[in-house]
């Protein structure tokens, strides 16, 4: 266990690791990348060598042990989902009045923080960089150094604004970590009090040899067409859902070739009436947006030539023969419909209603 485990990126943190050996590591940094890259992980394998207890090194740089109190506890956070929806139910339990009153934070060690986009909003809000001004000051309880995790760029005005004092007079034994799939997302005076880290993403040939190693259970082709959808990111490749992939995709053609070829509405009746309401529904139609909106890419692709940019490359004679049926026109009047699902999705809209209606408004 250690910074092996990281997968890409090796010249990115072979430099972090170096300003570490030589007691040089910046008091705030931002983590650039794709959500999947693995900014969130190196995070908190940084600050576990910060704060390791036995250090060890490989490759004569700096390294975590991975097995003493502090690396054991910030471990506890790294599965970021499950702390994140731990935190919203222990909300939900409190009294109305305090519900108000109480923000999101992750804490499985006293002096590592971290701070996710606080809901219904998802944004970073000032109460809790508030909260971070209120420790920082303090020297570490039992680790050498206090380390912040704000997983998201998207902070409210007041909060980036809290935020920017903390950073201009940070303490010594502090650091603080930005997360940000666009470095731009964040102002400029933030930026230029932090040193910006990159991480890009991955070739296909990365990600299907990682996959090899660690989803045997996959075909090759399962490999291939998830690498291509997972767009260079390890993380997302790794945790990708085929099988609910596969499903949504296979209602995003019927609604399709509905709309496209045989206006039949028979079939796409029988799959937009599977789309009911509650939190389950809600995550359904979500993927299905989602996979529409990557099938509509693949047709732009093959419309303008470039099919070896494709990500569904297991469907390519079906994507053709829509590609056949559309045109450059239909596509974005396609997106801009799917757009307007999307919001009406947000204000509670009957969901298998506006699928239809989508369906039916595109036909030709």
């Amino acid at each position: 266990m250690g910074f092996s485990d990281f997968h890409g990126n090796a010249g990115v943190v072979h430099r972090l690791r170096e300003m570490l050996a030589h007691q040089r590591f910046p008091q705030a940094v931002i983590l650039a990348g794709p959500t999947g890259s693995g900014k969130y992980t190196l995070a908190l394998m940084l600050a576990k060598t910060l704060n390791c207890l036995q250090p060890v090194t490989t490759d004569g740089l700096p390294d975590f042990c991975g097995k003493c109190s502090n690396c054991t506890r910030i471990a506890v956070a790294e599965d970021l989902e499950a702390r994140t929806a731990e935190a919203v139910e222990a909300r939900e339990n409190l009294r109305e009045t305090d519900k108000k009153e109480t923000r999101l934070f992750i804490q499985t060690h006293p002096d590592v923080l971290v701070i996710p986009p606080d809901p219904p909003q998802l944004m970073i809000k000032v109460d809790q960089v508030r909260r971070v001004i209120d420790s920082i000051y303090y020297r570490p309880a039992e680790a050498k150094e206090r380390v912040y995790v704000f997983t998201d760029a998207a902070f409210m005005k007041e909060a980036a604004n809290s935020l920017l004092k903390v950073l201009e007079e940070p303490p010594e034994f502090a650091t603080i970590f930005l997360l940000v799939e666009n470095s731009g997302e964040l102002l400029p005076t933030i930026r230029s009090r932090s040193m910006l880290v990159t991480l890009e993403a991955l070739s296909l040939e990365e990600i299907e040899h990682y996959l090899a190693k660690h989803r045997s259970d996959w075909t090759s082709k399962q490999r291939a067409l998830v690498a291509r959808l997972a767009e260079g990111a390890v993380g997302k490749a790794r945790s990708f859902d085929l099988p609910a992939y596969t499903a949504a995709r296979a209602h995003a053609l019927i609604i399709l070739n509905s709309a496209l070829r045989t206006g039949d509405h028979g079939e796409l009746f029988k799959t937009t009436e599977t789309y009911r309401a509650g939190a389950e529904g809600r995550e359904k139609i979500e993927r299905l947006l989602r996979t529409l909106y990557g099938l509509l890419q693949d047709l732009m692709f093959l419309q303008s030539g470039t099919p070896e940019l494709l990500h569904n490359i297991d469907i390519e004679s079906e994507l053709r023969k829509l590609s056949e049926a559309a045109n450059f026109d239909w596509i974005a009047t396609a997106a801009d419909r799917l757009a307007e699902v999307d919001r009406g999705m947000r204000r509670n809209l009957l969901r298998s209603l506006s699928l239809d209606a989508f369906a039916a408004a595109l036909e030709k």
